[in-house]
């Protein structure tokens, strides 16, 4: 579906009231997916009372590279089904979803959400202090504590998993084949020890992985500044996570390292990261979920490395624009540099 083929009549059906005018504007900036904001005139005997005054229509990129991506990696496929069979099993605030349809014979989507404004998205390349982050962190426990360790959510298929023999030769080979391209751009970025610590990591990328071990629940992952809505002076929930095309069944933790990395600037992450990570302990014991504090630092530590794998493959296989690369370039820096901080390479065996 393109942005031209939303027509008043297609709303009307999917809303159930007769929709008389719908003009977009794009929003946000989204990398794989395009995302429209719709301001909605109704008929004049329609009761409005119940009916949103605006909606977020979701499509596929009209940047082929990111399409194909989009489509390759399933995650169009993961977003629609999350919201179809998962969101309504976890507490995290998301968008009420109006209408969600995936094409199996062409990877394409659409998806109808609530229009969360007048929350406002976060920053991902300015970042964040550390109340904005607490309030995050707090939030993204009430994703994994409905669901921790849940056999269950091996039943559904789509959730990402990067763990057999296949998953983990592909990873490494992808890091193998975009670790080039992104030092052509990235860099300039990092530092000398940055450097290092990516290439010490290379060898030891599949150990990563096949070591993970601990609960697994479900994951957002890529739960970051610009995949969040926060509250502003005028309204709206204290956050919102949206986005959700590259949801998995996994480590809960990956999620808090991969957010608290890259969320806040690196000095003000060391300041606050050991009051945060107690936030998001203290929030999953409503849940009955109680986490072994050392336990956790080790994990953490340990996870820190998936916003260094996001950083370098994701920047390779969207479509580049001068937005997507100050993002990039700041994932990058503080990815890499919480590694540094955290000796994270020596919690790979």
């Amino acid at each position: 579906m393109r942005p031209d083929e939303i027509t008043t009549a297609w709303l009307s059906e999917i809303l159930g009231a007769e929709v008389l005018a719908a003009p977009s504007e794009r929003i946000g900036d989204g990398l794989v997916g395009l995302n429209l904001r719709l301001a909605l005139t109704y008929a004049g005997d329609t009761n409005v009372a119940t009916l949103p005054a605006s909606v977020v229509v979701k499509l596929p990129s009209l940047d082929e590279t990111s399409r194909a991506t989009g489509v390759a990696l399933r995650n169009y496929e993961r977003e629609v089904k999350f919201y179809d069979t998962l969101a309504s099993t976890v507490d995290i605030r998301v968008p009420h979803c109006h209408h969600a349809a995936w094409d199996e014979s062409t990877g394409d989507f659409v998806l109808v959400l609530e229009d969360m404004a007048p929350a406002a998205q976060g920053d991902q390349v300015a970042g964040c202090g550390f109340e904005q982050a607490r309030t995050a962190v707090v939030e993204l426990a009430r994703l994994h504590g409905p669901r921790w360790d849940d056999p269950s959510l091996a039943d559904h298929e789509f959730l990402s998993r990067r763990s057999g023999p296949e998953d983990v030769e592909q990873l490494v080979g992808l890091w193998s084949m975009f670790l080039p391209g992104f030092l052509a751009t990235y860099e300039q970025y990092l530092t000398a020890p940055g450097i290092a610590l990516l290439d010490r990591f290379g060898p030891r990328f599949a150990s990563w992985i096949e070591g993970r071990s601990g609960p697994a629940s479900i994951v957002h992952g890529d739960y970051r500044l610009d995949n969040l809505l926060f509250a502003t002076a005028a309204g709206g929930p204290p956050v919102t996570a949206v986005d959700w095309q590259t949801p998995g069944h996994g480590s809960p933790v990956g999620d808090l390292a991969y957010f608290c990395g890259a969320g806040l600037l690196p000095a003000e992450r060391q300041e606050h990261e050991a009051s945060l990570i107690d936030a998001y302990a203290g929030a999953l014991t409503t849940y009955g979920v109680e986490i072994d504090r050392d336990w956790l630092w080790s994990q953490y530590r340990r996870e820190a490395f998936a916003g260094v794998v996001m950083s370098v493959i994701a920047s390779q296989v969207v479509g580049g624009t001068a937005r997507s690369e100050a993002m990039f370039a700041a994932m990058a820096s503080r990815h890499v540099q919480h590694c540094c901080d955290l000796e994270s390479l020596d919690t790979i065996g």
